[in-house]
C-alpha cells in the first residue's frame, strides 16, 4: 500500500468538534484501520498538567473521531534513553503524527538535539500525515516565532530558526495559527497575540524569500506532497502574506502549492490585484485580498467577532437565543430543547485541550439555563404534568453530569430542585422525583 505524504497545519481547534471531519478524512486516507498514530507531546511537556492534556487528546481521538492513539512522550531533552527510545519507535512506525498546545520555543529547544525532525521529514518523504496544530504549527516553517516571550514576558517580537519542514512541500514560510484571533477586545490579537504592529515590525526580518503563512483559528491547511496541492477546510480562511500584503484563501478552496509561492512574490513586489487574479483563476475565485492588510491597516481587526469568536460560544449564544424565544412563546418542549442540546455541546467540546475560559464561559450560560428552569418549574404550579417537563430536564442533565464524574454540577442541581420543593430520589434503576409534601 503505498501512503500519501501529508503535511496539515491547523490554526487552533485541534481537539475540538470542529476538526473532527478533517481528523477522519485523513486517516481515511491512510489505509485501512487501525492506523498507527501518535501524540507527541513535546511542546506542552513543561506543564504540570501535561499528563490531563495527553489524556484529553487521547480520549477526543477515541470517542469523537474513532480512532486511538498512542502517546509518544518527549517531554523534555532529559528524559532517560529508554524513554527516548521509545518515543523515537512509536513515532516511527505511525502513519499519523499529531502535535498541538504549548509552547513552540520549548519544543524547538527540545527537539534540537534529537531525531524528532529527521523522522518527521522522512514521514513526508517516504509517506504518512504530519498533522501539527496551534503552537506545534509555528515550528514548521523556516522561521517560528516565539508566542510566549513576546506576548506574555515582553521580549522584543523576533524570530527563531525553524524546522523548515515547509521545505518538504517547496514552500519557504513562517506559520502563524491562531491568525484571526479576536480575544483581545481593544487590542489587536490577530497574528498568533503579535498584532498588525509588532508582525510589520519583523516581517522584513524574514529570511530572504520568505513568505508568512497564516492559518485561522478552527481551520485547517492541507498540504498534500503527492499531489501538489494546497486545501482550506474549516471554518476560516489562510492568508499569504508578504510585505505586509495579504491574500486570502476560502475554505473549500485548493490550489497548486506552487501557486502559494507565486502569490508571495507577487504580493511582496507589490502585484496584489495580479496575485489575486492568478489565483482567481486558478481556483475559481475564492481568493481575495485582506483589505486592511493591503491597504495598510485598520481600526478593526478583519474577521472581528466580539464575544462569539468562537464555535462554543457562538453555539451557547444560539441556544440562550432559542431558550428565550421558547420561553417567550410558551413552547416548553424548545425551552428544554435548547438547554439539552447545549448541554450535548458541551459534551462535544470536553475533550478539547483548548487553555482559554470559554468552556467556562459557555458552562455558565448552561447552568443559567438551568435556574431559569427551575423558576418556570416553580412558577408553574402545583399540576406535576406542567412543570413535569423542566424537573426531568434537569434530571438528564443531572443525570449525564454523574456519569461523566461532574459531581459538583449534579449535586448544584439536585441542591436547586430540592430548593424548590422537588424530591429526587436515585435508585439502581435510575433518579425519580415527586413534589415535597
Amino acid at each position: 500500500m503505498t501512503v500519501p505524504r501529508l503535511l496539515v497545519i491547523m490554526g487552533s481547534g485541534e481537539t475540538s468538534p470542529t476538526m473532527v471531519k478533517t481528523h477522519r478524512q485523513l486517516l481515511a486516507r491512510l489505509g485501512p484501520p487501525p492506523v498507527p498514530a501518535v501524540l507527541l507531546d513535546t511542546p506542552f511537556g513543561f506543564q504540570e498538567n501535561a499528563s490531563d492534556i495527553s489524556q484529553r487528546a487521547v480520549e477526543y481521538f477515541r470517542h469523537s473521531v474513532g480512532q486511538d492513539v498512542v502517546v509518544a512522550s518527549y517531554r523534555s531533552a532529559g528524559a532517560d534513553v529508554l524513554a527516548y527510545e521509545t518515543m523515537l519507535a512509536r513515532l516511527g512506525e505511525a502513519r499519523y503524527a499529531f502535535s498541538g498546545p504549548g509552547s513552540p520555543t520549548y519544543a524547538l529547544r527540545q527537539w534540537a538535539s534529537s531525531l524528532v525532525p529527521s523522522l518527521l521529514a522522512e514521514k513526508l518523504r517516504s509517506g504518512g500525515c504530519v498533522v501539527f496544530a496551534s503552537a506545534a504549527a509555528v515550528t514548521l516553517g523556516v522561521a517560528a516565532l516565539p508566542v510566549y516571550e513576546i506576548y506574555k514576558v515582553g521580549e522584543d517580537p523576533r524570530w527563531l530558526p525553524g524546522l523548515d519542514l515547509l521545505a518538504e512541500a517547496g514552500l519557504r514560510a513562517a506559520v502563524i495559527p491562531h491568525y484571526n484571533n479576536a480575544e483581545g477586545g481593544n487590542h489587536d490579537t490577530r497574528y498568533c497575540y503579535l498584532g498588525e504592529r509588532r508582525l510589520r515590525s519583523i516581517e522584513g526580518q524574514l529570511p530572504e524569500g520568505a513568505f508568512v503563512l497564516g492559518v485561522d483559528e478552527h481551520t485547517g491547511c492541507v498540504l498534500d506532497l503527492d499531489e501538489g496541492s494546497a486545501s482550506v477546510v474549516g471554518l476560516g480562511t489562510v492568508t499569504v502574506r508578504a510585505q505586509g500584503r495579504s491574500v486570502q484563501l476560502q475554505s473549500g478552496t485548493t490550489v497548486p502549492l506552487t501557486h502559494l509561492a507565486k502569490l508571495a512574490e507577487q504580493l511582496a513586489r507589490g502585484d496584489a490585484g495580479e496575485a489575486v487574479g492568478a489565483e482567481d483563476a486558478a481556483a475559481g475565485g475564492p481568493a481575495v485580498p485582506e483589505a486592511a492588510s493591503v491597504a495598510g491597516g485598520s481600526s478593526q481587526p478583519p474577521g472581528h467577532r466580539g464575544d462569539a469568536a468562537s464555535p462554543l460560544l457562538e453555539s451557547a449564544a444560539r441556544q440562550q437565543a432559542a431558550f428565550e424565544e421558547a420561553v417567550a412563546s410558551g413552547a416548553v418542549p424548545d425551552a428544554v430543547r435548547a438547554v439539552l442540546e447545549l448541554d450535548q455541546e458541551l459534551e462535544g467540546w470536553s475533550w478539547d485541550t483548548l487553555q482559554s475560559d470559554e468552556r467556562d464561559r459557555a458552562r455558565s450560560a448552561l447552568r443559567s439555563l438551568i435556574v431559569r428552569l427551575g423558576e418556570l418549574a416553580e412558577t408553574g404550579g402545583d399540576p406535576r404534568d406542567l412543570v413535569a417537563p423542566y424537573v426531568e430536564a434537569l434530571l438528564e442533565l443531572r443525570g449525564r453530569a454523574r456519569e461523566e464524574g461532574r459531581w459538583d454540577e449534579a449535586d448544584a442541581v439536585r441542591e436547586h430542585l430540592v430548593a424548590l420543593g422537588i424530591e429526587v430520589r436515585d435508585t439502581p434503576q435510575g433518579s425519580t422525583w415527586q413534589r415535597a409534601g
